[in-house]
């Protein structure tokens, strides 16, 4: 047996829609990895799950897909993995290959694409299981803690920097400064940008400005210069036509996040004209998770962190909703219960 949190009933996280039950470990099925969780990071879209914003694609579901982990089983059909592997789980955990946006290199886009904690548990547990090729190998060197928010903050940020079209050298805008966009100035300011945030907290501004961003200001005001590229991060439909009006001329707006609250009205003449662009996000490629990686190693993309033991799940989601941390929050899993690794 083992110990995981699951979404008893969607609701707000005040109400506590998670609850802290032990079921049996997972048996990995013929292609997948059983992983035993060392630490789990925590993503708004975590919230998004046990709030309900998300529908309910698997009642009782263990949230949890940025997750560092060791593998101590494998189905008969995995090669190339062994326990005591170090892996990472991120939140697409499975696409059809056949459709054709899988065959067009577009599989975030697959309709049959299944998501870690969403539609399987995830890493807010002491096992979990993944199917092997959507695993990342993950490098040593690097402390779990440190890894866990790369696996979909990072890789999440690095694919709405490219929708945004950020020419060399050029100006971008941040909107909302959490465990995300945090990693994503980083990658920019690597690539030569000039960085300016926009967001409600006080530490995430002090956090922008010691991350080397050229300016942190709170949501609503105007960066101190037009934009090329913008990135909205925050969960704010509002702030939508805030950021297109902050665009120079050919600018683009990309969103982040799975999750938006309803956007008001937006006005051409002042909002769109000029042949500004508002792209959505949805989700990534394990290109996309691949090439971050190797960026995060090579500039030496690092979170900041706030760690919480497994059992504080609750408490990390609470925090997290009210802004009380900057970067990003990892659950540790502190918990003893090893298995003896099997294939």
């Amino acid at each position: 047996m083992m110990h995981a949190w699951e979404v008893a009933r969607p609701g707000p996280i005040e109400q506590e829609p998670l609850r802290f039950v032990e079921r049996p470990v997972p048996v990995p099925r013929a292609d997948q990895l059983l992983v035993r969780v060392r630490a789990c990071g925590v993503c708004r879209t975590d919230l998004h799950v046990a709030e309900g914003d998300l529908p309910v694609r698997l009642a009782g579901v263990t949230p949890g897909h940025e997750v560092v982990g060791e593998v101590v089983g494998t189905g008969s059909d995995v090669r190339g993995y062994v326990p005591g592997d170090r892996v990472g789980i991120a939140w697409l955990r499975r696409t059809d290959g056949t459709c054709a946006y899988c065959l067009r290199g577009a599989e975030n886009l697959c309709p049959a694409s299944e998501y870690t904690g969403w539609d399987a548990h995830g890493g807010y547990a002491e096992y979990t299981t993944v199917p092997a090729a959507f695993a990342y190998p993950l490098p040593g060197g690097v402390d779990d803690v440190t890894l866990a928010p790369l696996l979909c903050a990072g890789i999440i940020g690095y694919r709405a920097l490219r929708r945004a079209s950020l020419p060399p050298g050029g100006r971008l805008g941040l909107y909302g400064f959490g465990g995300s966009a945090h990693l994503c100035a980083q990658v920019a300011l690597a690539q030569g940008a000039r960085v300016h945030v926009m967001t409600r907290g006080e530490a995430a501004r002090r956090l922008a400005l010691e991350l080397g961003c050229d300016s942190a200001r709170g949501a609503y005001e105007p960066p101190p210069e037009p934009l090329d590229s913008a990135i909205l991060f925050a969960p704010v439909g509002d702030l939508v036509p805030v950021a297109l009006r902050a665009l120079d001329r050919g600018g683009v707006l990309s969103v982040a996040g799975i999750h938006l609250t309803d956007t008001p009205p937006l006005r051409y003449e002042t909002e769109l004209f000029y042949e500004k662009e508002l792209r959505s996000v949805t989700s990534n490629t394990r290109e996309d998770g691949r090439e971050f990686l190797a960026l995060a190693a090579r500039h030496g993309v690092r979170a900041t962190t706030h760690t919480y033991p497994l059992a504080r799940a609750r408490d990390a989601l609470r925090d997290l909703k009210a802004g009380r941390f900057d970067g990003a929050a990892v659950l540790v899993n502190d918990l003893v219960n090893d298995l003896p690794a099997r294939h």
